[in-house]
């Protein structure tokens, strides 16, 4: 079993009413795994499912196919707006 910190930022966060959360997981996954089984959790969960979201491992940009190892990080956001 490995764990990981999820954190969620902004509207996420607020959707899902949780800013942060260690899974234990039973093995090695990547981010898009680890997202998909987020998704289903179902209900407010589906906030997950959106293709713009963005995702962080250890405070760093990753892509999707990213392998988690324990005492990894992750945080996913929806993409920064601004003017």
């Amino acid at each position: 079993m490995i764990d990981i910190k999820v954190c969620y930022f902004a509207s996420l966060s607020e959707a899902l009413g949780l800013k942060e959360e260690t899974l234990e997981i039973a093995t090695p996954i990547t981010i898009d795994a680890l997202r998909k089984m987020l998704i289903a959790r179902g209900g407010k969960w589906q906030a997950l499912d959106d293709t713009q979201l963005l995702q962080a491992c250890n405070h760093e940009m990753v892509k999707a196919d990213t392998l988690l190892a324990k005492g990894d990080e992750v945080a996913f956001f929806p993409p920064v707006t601004g003017g």
